[in-house]
């Protein structure tokens, strides 16, 4: 089992989450994109002064979870938040921090400002990750263009067979699911929260709308699930 942390996805309602190894490996792509620039691993934090509702379980640190293994329940009623897996930061905007080295001879604004930009664009609108700052700084000047070696990135979780479970066998119906995974649990977890399921995302797809599907008919399926969560632990 990993234990690599969550980074939520789009907003609490969503009731998304994503592993950071999967964030981290798609941002470097695409920080490594931008000409003149070698960036360093990306960072993750919730943005200071952007708190999660107190109820939504964690901290801004992580999510702890409860003793039995499966997610804290939120508070009572219908506008209970939803409940974060272990491993979990809370939803709330996130801040990225990036250090690179530059070209030099190459404007520094324009290379951060396209930088910015890329990282940007990626984390939101590829993924679906909501960010409320990206913090760049220049750790060094370098003579001629980097070169990159391949990633090192772990890789994802297995595809277990899929258990005789509805909600499993909504979860593969939905376009973008490419499989279930067991990176941070079981591919479906019952707890007295309700049903949380992992799964890998087909590339091409965005995690932020296959998890949103997957959770209307998962829904649908396991009508007795008081809430359905998502984790995406790989995009393939």
């Amino acid at each position: 089992m990993m234990t690599d942390r969550l980074l939520p996805l789009g907003e609490a309602a969503d009731g998304a989450w994503i592993a950071e190894r999967t964030v981290r490996a798609t941002l470097m792509a695409a920080a490594r994109g931008v000409r003149g620039v070698a960036p360093e691993r990306p960072r993750f934090r919730l943005a200071e002064g952007r708190a999660p509702d107190s109820d939504a379980g964690g901290s801004p640190g992580g999510a702890a979870p409860d003793p039995s293994g499966g997610e804290a329940p939120g508070s009572p009623g219908g506008d209970a938040p939803l409940p974060v897996p272990p491993g979990g930061l809370p939803p709330a905007p996130l801040r990225i921090t990036l250090d690179f080295a530059a070209v030099a001879g190459r404007p520094l604004r324009e290379l951060a400002d396209r930088l910015r930009t890329a990282l940007l664009e990626t984390a939101e609108g590829s993924l679906g990750l909501s960010v409320a700052e990206v913090d760049l700084r220049v750790t060094d000047l370098l003579d001629a263009p980097p070169e990159f070696a391949a990633p090192t990135e772990p890789p994802g979780g297995t595809s277990p067979p899929a258990p005789d479970d509805p909600a499993a066998l909504a979860a593969l119906a939905v376009p973008g699911v490419a499989a279930l995974t067991d990176a941070f649990g079981g591919p479906v977890t019952r707890t007295a929260a309700g049903v949380r399921v992992e799964v890998a995302v087909t590339s091409g797809h965005r995690p932020l709308d296959v998890a949103r599907a997957l959770r209307t008919a998962v829904t649908a399926a396991a009508p007795g699930a008081t809430t359905v969560t998502v984790v995406v632990s790989d995009v393939r």
